[in-house]
């Protein structure tokens, strides 16, 4: 009965997980309040902090499968083919590899002492508020500043303007999408591109970030057989979810703005601290 409620417990985070992880609403502050409200954060803090990272794999498995066809491009274009000269898949991926650099310092450098002090629903709900009204004020004073308009054509110093706001995913509550997206417009980058190549960035990020973390914490060999179906079905759901999430995600950016989702985040933020005022956490 103990594991059934853990696995029930683990599609919940999972729908969580896929539905916010590609949102700019921050995925883990999302999967911190849920953890905490629904109890699992009493589990084992090494399996919890481990879930968290395993069951964020699905959803980049889920771009990885629905953007597939411009990924095998890029793969097919990263050498040039005898008899022409095409690098563009090689320049993608380096752009991608440019805008990794500062969050990835960053990370190595404080993402335990974030860990320690920031995951827990204050701080989350505090992030959270501070990041919609960012994300208001960015839309409106950046957005129509698009100086390039393909996802694919990111220059080197517009990689590196990404990668700077990605440091503030650092912060749990931030949202990583939030902040790539946000780099992304003031590097002069249209929605839809800014939010594509936010996607593509999150799959050497996520994997690396996740690889790092369960290897740390000793591999999913020390995981009970309980545990172990849990994080199973928090990926398979996570995966699935995001699949449907992130083509409407997409199609409702080509035609709304994105301060629905500002306005989501200021109101979430709010409930949170109350209900954290009211001794829910």
């Amino acid at each position: 009965m103990e594991t059934l409620f853990l696995i029930l417990k683990s599609v919940l985070l999972g729908i969580v997980e896929g539905v916010t992880e590609f949102l700019p609403v921050s995925s883990t502050g999302h999967l911190v309040i849920a953890e905490n409200l629904i109890g699992f954060r009493g589990q084992s803090p090494n399996y919890v902090e481990m879930y968290t990272y395993v069951i964020q794999l699905g959803a980049i498995l889920a771009v990885v499968v629905l953007y597939w066809a411009k990924i095998k491009e890029t793969l097919v274009h990263f050498f040039p083919r005898p008899g022409a000269y095409d690098r563009s898949g090689f320049k993608f991926w380096f752009t991608i590899f440019v805008a990794c650099i500062p969050g990835g310092v960053l990370g190595v450098l404080f993402d335990d002492l974030a860990e320690q002090y920031l995951f827990a629903p204050v701080p989350v709900a505090m992030a959270l508020f501070g990041g919609g009204l960012l994300m208001l004020y960015a839309e409106k004073r950046f957005r129509s500043n698009q100086v390039q308009g393909r996802g694919w054509d990111v220059s080197l110093r517009q990689a590196w303007t990404i990668g700077l706001f990605q440091c503030l995913a650092i912060i749990p509550g931030m949202s990583r999408s939030a902040s790539t997206i946000i780099g992304g417009w003031v590097a002069g980058l249209p929605t839809v591109a800014a939010t594509e190549f936010s996607f593509f960035l999150a799959i050497p990020v996520m994997v690396g970030m996740s690889t790092l973390k369960i290897i740390k914490m000793g591999g999913i060999g020390l995981l009970t057989t309980g545990e172990l179906l849990s994080l199973g079905a928090g990926f398979v759901v996570s995966f699935l979810v995001a699949l449907a999430v992130v083509d409407g995600f997409i199609a409702y950016l080509k035609k709304k703005p994105m301060k629905v989702f500002a306005f989501y985040r200021l109101v979430f933020a709010l409930m949170v601290l109350g209900a954290g005022l009211a001794g829910f956490f």
